[in-house]
């Protein structure tokens, strides 16, 4: 397929990437390359630099014809979309991390979502590009873990309740409206916590009840998976820190909805995905698959842990449950366009 007029489509999509790191600097330029290199170029590419100046100065000096901004806001994952959304022009804002790399349709794919008015949000397909083999222990049940799409997620452009920040797209006025990524949740640096875009979007689908965040798995992307990520240790870590993370956010948005997504994926995903670990253990007498299925069991039971140790730990946070993170620098953004 051939590069799409930008005369003919006047794009009106800003992509954010954010880094923090030098050490992925040539993922960096992968990810940008691939959004220079999509069929419906976008209107910029903005790229936010998380506290780290000489990042920030090497990025300036060597990326031309891109947009780079420093994070105005406290550091973390967060803070640094929120100043990709302030320094951004588009109507739409796609986000993608620093260490993917887009297909060439992604923008083509999200932005066919957005012709429908009701479309808060579109995202799309994560797949993993292992620095080897997939580990054999892992099963893609619990591929969210190294940020990716999983087992048990839909297969066909459906609604759903939130979107994975790796490959997502969301309208400007839904930051305008009910403000930005909430700063406390989210990934600071190699800290394995996440769930700010489920915040985000659960926010917006309890102040726009109408409107739904659509799913779209042929918008895709391919993220790469560092080696220690495939590590039974950063499972473990990833998983009690994803729990804890789930606490919080039902703190913020209620416990139906903070959960709703999880009651199917924990009563029905994850006992399929153990029984057919069992049967593969004992019909093919493949040993790997009794390992998954341990994995799953295990996967679990530290979510779950680090579920009630956040729970235990709300008193921490008296008065942010229903407080609203500032949209005041999204508004003013949007008044410029």
């Amino acid at each position: 397929m051939a590069k799409v007029d930008s005369a003919v489509f006047s794009p009106d999509i800003s992509v954010v990437i954010c880094a923090y790191t030098e050490d992925r600097y040539a993922d960096l330029v992968a990810a940008v390359r691939s959004i220079r290199n999509q069929y419906l170029p976008p209107l910029e590419i903005v790229v936010v630099i998380d506290h780290n100046p000489a990042l920030f100065v090497r990025v300036q000096h060597s990326l031309e014809g891109i947009v780079v901004v420093e994070n105005g806001q406290q550091r973390g994952l967060s803070g640094a979309r929120n100043s990709g959304v302030a320094a951004a022009s588009g109507a739409i804002i796609a986000f993608m991390d620093e260490d993917a790399m887009a297909a060439p349709d992604w923008l083509e794919q999200l932005r066919g979502g957005f012709e429908m008015p009701h479309v808060m949000g579109v995202g799309g397909k994560i797949e993993p590009l292992w620095p080897g083999a997939r580990p054999r222990w892992l099963p893609e049940e619990f591929d969210w873990v190294v940020g990716c799409t999983y087992l048990g997620m839909p297969v066909t452009s459906v609604p759903v309740r939130n979107l994975i920040g790796c490959n997502m797209a969301v309208r400007r006025e839904v930051f305008a409206e009910v403000g930005g990524f909430r700063q406390g949740i989210g990934r600071i640096g190699v800290t394995p916590v996440g769930c700010e875009e489920t915040e985000l979007c659960i926010r917006a689908g309890q102040h726009w009840p109408d409107r739904v965040i659509l799913y779209e798995p042929r918008a895709l992307v391919r993220h790469r998976v560092s080696a220690n990520r495939t590590k039974w240790r950063y499972f473990r870590s990833r998983c009690v820190a994803e729990g804890r993370s789930k606490a919080l956010v039902t703190a913020l948005v209620g416990t139906a909805d903070g959960l709703a997504t999880e009651r199917s994926y924990t009563t029905r995903t994850l006992p399929r995905g153990v029984l057919r670990g069992v049967q593969e253990a004992v019909t093919r007498r493949n040993i790997w698959g009794l390992a998954r299925a341990g994995a799953i069991i295990m996967g679990f039971g530290l979510t779950a842990a680090g579920y009630v140790i956040g729970r235990l730990q709300r008193h921490l946070l008296p008065r942010t449950r229903r407080t609203r993170p500032d949209a005041s620098y999204a508004r003013r953004a949007e008044q410029e366009l």
